[in-house]
């Protein structure tokens, strides 16, 4: 059978596979981090989970040696002349969280840097998904409950993005639908968005390697034939500057490969024609006339200098676990103080969180694409939390657009007083990642505390 190989790095395979180098080949040992599980009348239990770094950053080698098959952003055509050849001959090698990947964890806590000089490599950023057990990510179901973490964001200048969000990932990583992928979660495969990547190295159990066009501003990575296409809520994505969370609806169930115009690409003028809303409905209280709750210093509502913590609220119309998904609702404590966000006004109307009327408000006063209600809006993301999504912990750069999306004017050839365009206050020139990677290399983002529950549950009051 052809199938995409994960190297066991046990003594005996050292034995039996000719040159492989000693302290190259790692083993997988997955970096442990505890939850908790929150009821109003029992509190908080914690569970012993743990985290596995996305299989897009780890090393790839032929299965019989130590023989890149892929080097830089460029696929070794020799041994990757077509996807189900390619992942027939190549391997996923186990990882050095902190040594290679700049990643470790302590309790609850989980520390992402953002460059790290590693024994063999620069690396840049990290994603990293919620296991809930070595093989099997964790499912949330949080309709009509509530998901709440700690976050210290005083490390994260112009340009980065810490990411903490859900995607309809398969538990398994996909495992059990392709026979050719015989790594599943625990080397971290399987991964979707509702951009429908085309980076991944490896979708549905093949190589991406099929009309591979490597980056021409990131030394890292490419893009393939395929992308992988996934609902995702975005219930974090912030540095110090500015801050949003997200729904992004598709119409496909559950990780899907896309090609052609389903994957909806910006470059080919198809952004708005595929399966998902990759520009979702964002609730960013900058871009909302709130310019003085989020920011780095004690001046705003929200200080970003400081750890805070952030409670996201999925309330159903009925208010049951089976309601339809009504509402998205923030929630923040710092300093023992619990605020609530702010109301911000539309068309005349006044919100404070994301529903359904308050996406076609957005759209409209913005005068943008309403992707969102045309795939569903509440009713497409209510079904996805039904049937659950995983968690993922990133830190990362922008090599399209340079992150302008979240923290500065953009488009930037539009009037930052047109409504929407402005985001933060960060420079139009910045966020270039050649200039982050230099000028930042010692940022990083922490999470913790993570705890999910019902509602009211999770913070105190």
């Amino acid at each position: 059978m052809k199938h995409l190989i994960c190297i066991l790095f046990a003594a005996i395979l050292f034995a039996v596979v000719n040159g492989q180098q000693a302290g190259t080949n790692t083993p997988e040992v997955h970096p442990p981090l505890t939850i908790q599980s929150c009821t109003k009348s029992g509190g908080c239990q914690t569970e012993a989970k743990s985290v596995v770094i996305d299989s897009n950053w780890r090393w790839t080698h032929t299965t019989s040696g130590t023989k890149n098959c892929y080097t830089g952003n460029t696929w070794d055509t020799s041994l990757c002349p077509d996807g189900v050849t390619c992942a027939q001959n190549c391997a996923l090698d186990g990882a050095d969280y902190q040594g290679t990947y700049g990643v470790t964890s302590s309790g609850s806590s989980l520390k992402l840097n953002f460059v790290t000089h590693g024994p063999y490599s620069v690396n840049i950023g990290s994603r990293l998904y919620l296991l809930d057990s070595e093989t099997q990510y964790k499912l949330f179901k949080l309709k009509n409950k509530e998901f709440t973490f700690d976050v210290d964001v005083s490390q994260l200048p112009c340009g980065l993005n810490g990411a903490l969000y859900l995607v309809e990932m398969d538990a398994d990583g996909g495992m059990g639908k392709y026979p050719g992928n015989k790594c599943g979660a625990k080397y971290g495969t399987g991964y979707c968005d509702a951009q429908c990547p085309h980076d991944l190295k490896f979708i549905n159990g093949e190589a991406n390697c099929e009309d591979w066009k490597p980056s021409s501003n990131d030394v890292n990575s490419g893009t393939g034939h395929y992308g992988t296409c996934c609902s995702e809520m975005d219930i974090w994505e912030s540095n110090s500057i500015s801050t949003a969370y997200t729904p992004h609806v598709c119409t496909v169930k559950g990780q899907t490969r896309c090609e052609g115009s389903d994957c909806g690409d910006t470059a080919a003028g198809q952004r708005h024609t595929g399966v998902c809303d990759k520009d979702g409905c964002d609730f960013n209280p900058y871009r909302l006339g709130d310019k003085t709750f989020f920011g780095p210093s004690p001046n705003f509502t929200i200080d970003s200098t400081n750890p805070f913590t952030v409670v996201t609220q999925f309330i159903t119309a009925d208010g049951t676990d089976s309601g339809d998904l009504s509402e998205i609702r923030r929630l923040w404590v710092q300093n023992g103080k619990v605020i609530q966000s702010n109301n911000v006004t539309l068309g005349g109307q006044k919100y404070n969180s994301v529903t359904d009327d308050f996406c076609n408000a957005q759209k409209q006063e913005f005068g943008d694409p309403n992707d969102y209600e045309k795939r569903g809006g509440h009713k497409t993301m209510s079904g996805s939390l039904d049937r659950g999504m995983v968690l993922v912990m990133s830190l990362w750069d922008d090599h399209d657009v340079n992150m302008l999306w979240l923290d500065s004017d953009y488009p930037p050839n539009k009037s930052p007083s047109s409504p929407g365009v402005a985001r933060g206050t960060c420079p139009t020139t910045s966020g270039k990642p050649e200039d982050v990677e230099k000028q930042h290399p010692d940022a990083s983002v922490t999470y913790s505390n993570i705890k999910y529950g019902e509602l009211g549950s999770t913070y105190g009051r």
